[in-house]
């Protein structure tokens, strides 16, 4: 039978030491008997050890003190709401996808190191968007792996929406290491940031381009890929890892491939559109080129290649306009399923001569671009239309705004009433 305590004092703890008591004990130890001092001595170390580290906890500034993040609605899978990563969602094309999914009740996280993209762009979006959870904008590069492993872990998403890469052929060729790092190796990054993060949905930007220049007309999803550019190239290049990678055990992906072919136009109600950077106008888009021409920023408009086997010697293309194109984006975001993949080509199906597109937009901006003509530019081919036809029967897509004119007046539209741009909002760095 166990000792009662009942009516006695419980036995107290003693209580913790401060930093202050510890000191006092080392200098109580000192003046003692020097005969306690050989046994005493491990203790005064571990004691005067035990004040440095409480001195330094007490003097470390708070911002050396590790936090772990703050829960936000970002950080928390939140049933009937798909979180949405958008990689270059401050450039052309993935801010108008972001305004599309935000319509749409998507939660976004944009992500983007604007090297190319316009940060006004965001500041559009957020002020569209304010309310909490709906949208926010991380400044990252996709070539930092711990950066872009950091926002997987912080971060609950759902599916990712991969834009982000330099996308001008003729400046593939002046700068071939550049196009493979940014465009093949980032993508590798951010996949691998998915297979660990547990990130099953993949849709993908990728573009005409890997077809190089086939042989038969319109081109299918069939058409062997022959890119003859570095852009090309490092798409295509990219498109293989993503597919061997869904084909592994431990992937169970469901992937989406939209090879989109010439875009062109902007948001109908005037909200966002096309700004490159000034150094870019020589390698960009031939809308933003009329355009320029038209405002008078350039002289006259610049005609590579005269002498294509095509009607009128100039080349010929698919022109999608940038609405119709984000709308197959979110079909196909819609539509994709664990464990498959789809391959589609997003075009009109009609091929339009650069004259033809020249003759549109000089229409469409009212001025008498003054044109001149030059030789063929490196890495172009002179004819790519597509045949829609399979994401016309699986994903129930349809080009929309196959007026070209039209496109080009929306277009133009937004330019003249942005000639200096976007201006900066405010955004978080890492």
């Amino acid at each position: 039978m166990l000792p009662s305590t009942r009516g006695s004092r419980p036995p107290q703890r003693p209580a913790a030491r401060s930093c202050s008591s510890a000191l006092s004990e080392i200098m109580d130890l000192s003046s003692s008997d020097p005969k306690r001092k050989p046994r005493c001595l491990s203790k005064v170390v571990m004691l005067a050890l035990l004040a440095a580290m409480c001195v330094v906890m007490l003097t470390q500034p708070p911002c050396h003190r590790t936090r772990p993040p703050t829960p936000t609605l970002f950080s928390i899978h939140e049933p009937g709401v798909t979180h949405v990563l958008v990689t270059g969602g401050a450039g052309y094309i993935g801010s108008h996808a972001a305004l599309r999914l935000l319509k749409d009740s998507f939660r976004v996280t944009i992500v983007d190191n604007l090297s190319r993209g316009n940060i006004g762009a965001i500041k559009v979006l957020q002020n569209l968007f304010p309310e909490p959870g709906r949208l926010q904008f991380i400044q990252a590069d996709l070539g930092d792996p711990e950066a872009v492993n950091r926002i997987f872990a912080e971060n609950a998403f759902d599916a990712v929406m991969h834009f982000a890469a330099v996308a001008y052929v003729g400046e593939s060729t002046l700068e071939p290491l550049r196009y493979y790092h940014n465009i093949t190796a980032n993508t590798l990054v951010v996949l691998e940031a998915m297979a660990t993060h547990n990130v099953k949905t993949l849709i993908y930007s990728s573009t005409c381009a890997t077809y190089g220049e086939p042989e038969k007309m319109p081109i299918t999803e069939g058409t062997p890929q022959f890119p003859i550019n570095p852009y090309g190239k490092a798409k295509k290049m990219a498109e293989d890892i993503i597919l061997d990678f869904s084909k592994s055990k431990r992937s169970d992906m469901a992937v989406m491939i939209l090879r989109y072919f010439n875009v062109i136009g902007s948001d109908p109600e005037g909200r966002l559109g096309e700004a490159p950077r000034p150094e870019l106008r020589e390698h960009g888009r031939i809308s933003g080129a009329c355009f320029d021409a038209a405002l008078g920023i350039i002289p006259g408009l610049k005609v590579k290649g005269t002498d294509y086997e095509t009607p009128d010697g100039t080349c010929v293309r698919d022109y999608i306009d940038v609405t119709d194109l984000v709308d197959a984006h979110v079909k196909a975001l819609n539509k994709a399923q664990r464990g498959r993949v789809g391959i589609y080509n997003v075009g009109t199906g009609k091929g339009r001569s650069v004259k033809e597109f020249v003759d549109a937009c000089k229409k469409a901006t009212g001025v008498d671009i003054k044109v001149d003509y030059f030789p063929r530019r490196p890495g172009d081919y002179a004819e790519v239309y597509s045949d829609p036809a399979k994401i016309n029967k699986e994903l129930n897509w349809t080009a929309q705004r196959t007026d070209l004119h039209e496109s080009l007046r929306v277009a133009w539209t937004w330019q003249k009433a942005h000639r200096s741009g976007y201006e900066p909002p405010q955004a978080m760095i890492l």
